[in-house]
C-alpha cells in the first residue's frame, strides 16, 4: 500500500518511533491490537483489509 509517505513520516503520523515501525515492517516485532489499530487508521484501512492485502489476495 503506497501513500507516498517516508517510513519516518508515517511513523510520526501515527505516533510511533521510526525504528519500532521499521521492525514491524520487517516482521521483527509482533503487534498488539492497539498498535495494529494505529497502523490501520494511519493507512485508512480496516484490519481485515490490511491482512487480506498482506496475504496477496
Amino acid at each position: 500500500m503506497a501513500l507516498g509517505y517516508s517510513q519516518e513520516t508515517f511513523a510520526d503520523e501515527i505516533g510511533m518511533h521510526r525504528t519500532y515501525y521499521s521492525a514491524i515492517e520487517r516482521g521483527e516485532k509482533n503487534l498488539q491490537l492497539n498498535t495494529l489499530r494505529r497502523v490501520c487508521e494511519g493507512l485508512g484501512v480496516s484490519a481485515w483489509q490490511l491482512m487480506r492485502e498482506a496475504e496477496g489476495e
